[in-house]
């Protein structure tokens, strides 16, 4: 009993012993909130006793579904609307457990709160299996928290257990218990929540998280964090120029100099030395780069000139016309070809915009032939393959035949293949027998029956030898004095 409040009548009592440490917390945020905007408004009518108060901020709805890092929707099924509504009433008597005692006790949540209000939507997983009735049949509460970091281990937090426990101990308690009531929980982030869950807010899902990032950006803890990491990151920055600084003036000197600075001198060095720091570093170091790379590239184009003037067969340029290539090489005007490829102990130069080229004559290489039938072929092969029954067709120009012209293509007589080969009178068969089992809406095995259990749902009347009772095997009618034994096609 975290909150005792004594009815003041007889008999005396807790009015409040529901109240647990998670609601108890929220309740004293709220009462606070309260006060502070009434205060607000207070001072406001003592200033100005004839102006009107803005009584929004009061009214205002509540900040649940932007206040929470995380999020758990649990989606309460039924078969039918009957079955749905008797089952959403039992549990809904029971998610007070459920969020205080198992998920908030059991896990290193540092705060967590359940919406009261119902929303009237199938929030699940889309890989559950729900039938259409399941669907239209359900309604959805949320449930938001927060991590406490400090007792957090890992990065994730697994609640199956807790909902294995809720399930067992609770909800197993609900007489009669039909196939398809369940409850079904999904993790959130503020994100992703669906829409359906902003139409308390004006402007929607929008309108709710800019109001988030107006009340991240005025929190004053967050502020202090943004102001004591900027600070560090000057004091760093800072420090590296100091050092820069102090082994330039040793180098001169042969004398190094150590000042102690203060926080304030560290800050406003900062918003006058950074800029030209960076700014003298990044020109220094673009000069250099250029210089390097202007010399890097005559020293490549040069010894290339020379090494394929020297071993480059083809046509030899002389050295006015090897220096004119040059100069239009840097220029950018002369062009190599494209579908050449240099060996790998050919010294090679780089043009501006980074493609190989080469910078040497080559002969004309003899035309390809593109068409793996056009060959060059002698008279005497070509008469055996006519008389073979293949056409050959001549081309004086090109001195080239081309064979089979009238034979049809691979593919086509694969495809007449596989026309002609019709399965007929196909069986299967199964070298081993296998019982045929059906599902109900949860994908469990739905039990038949045999000679000593007749699964029912409803009282029939009586029946010899037979008991009516919920056992192992589920509610029906029993074989009195026997050892009830599961199927193993029902076990699994």
């Amino acid at each position: 009993q975290v909150a005792p409040m004594i009815t003041p009548a007889y008999p005396a009592m807790n009015s409040t012993l529901s109240v647990s440490r998670q609601t108890l917390q929220i309740m004293h945020e709220e009462f606070c909130r309260g006060h502070e905007i009434m205060d607000k408004l207070w001072k406001q009518h003592q200033e100005d006793t004839a102006g009107e108060l803005g009584w929004e901020e009061l009214f205002r709805p509540s900040d649940f579904f932007i206040a929470y890092p995380y999020y758990l929707s649990l989606c309460i099924v039924g078969p039918t609307e009957s079955d749905a509504q008797a089952w959403a009433g039992f549990v809904e008597s029971r998610l007070r457990k459920l969020v205080s005692d198992m998920l908030g006790r059991s896990l290193p949540l540092s705060k967590i709160q359940l919406w009261p209000k119902k929303i009237e939507a199938c929030i699940a997983d889309r890989s559950s299996l729900l039938t259409l009735g399941q669907r239209k049949n359900s309604l959805t509460y949320m449930v938001g928290f927060q991590v406490d970091t400090l007792r957090m281990r890992g990065s994730q937090l697994n609640i199956e257990l807790q909902m294995s426990h809720f399930r067992e101990w609770e909800l197993s308690r609900f007489q009669p218990l039909v196939p398809g009531m369940d409850v079904l929980a999904k993790a959130f982030t503020v994100k992703n929540l669906p829409k359906v869950c902003f139409e308390i807010y004006e402007g929607g899902k929008d309108g709710a998280m800019k109001r988030r990032r107006t009340l991240r950006d005025v929190d004053p803890k967050r502020q202090e964090r943004r102001r004591l990491r900027r600070l560090n990151e000057l004091k760093t920055k800072m420090a590296e120029i100091q050092r820069q600084k102090e082994e330039k003036e040793g180098e001169n000197s042969g004398q190094d100099k150590k000042r102690k600075r203060t926080d304030v001198d560290v800050a406003v060095e900062a918003n006058e030395g950074l800029e030209v720091a960076n700014v003298e570093s990044e020109s220094d170091a673009a000069v250099e780069g250029i210089k390097s790379e202007e010399t890097d590239e005559a020293d490549l184009l040069e010894s290339a000139l020379h090494t394929i003037q020297e071993s480059e067969p083809g046509e030899r340029k002389t050295r006015e016309e090897a220096e004119a290539d040059r100069q239009k090489l840097f220029a950018g005007e002369l062009e190599g070809d494209d579908d050449y490829v240099p060996s790998d102990d050919e010294d090679m130069a780089y043009t501006g915009d980074g493609a190989r080229r080469s910078f040497f004559v080559r002969p004309k290489s003899a035309r390809k032939h593109t068409d793996i039938r056009s060959l060059p072929l002698p008279e005497d092969q070509a008469d055996i393959l006519r008389k073979a029954g293949y056409t050959v067709v001549s081309d004086v120009d090109e001195e080239t035949k081309t064979i089979g012209g009238n034979m049809p293509t691979p593919f086509r007589q694969i495809e007449k293949l596989r026309e002609t080969r019709k399965i007929k009178n196909l069986k299967i068969e199964f070298r081993s027998k296998f019982d045929i089992v059906e599902l109900d809406a949860n994908g469990r095995i739905i039990d038949k029956g045999d000679d000593d259990f007749s699964p029912s749902r409803t009282w029939t009347g009586r029946k010899a030898g037979f008991e009516f009772k919920l056992g192992e095997r589920g509610l029906g009618y029993y074989r009195t004095g026997k050892t009830v034994r599961v199927p193993s096609n029902t076990a699994y």
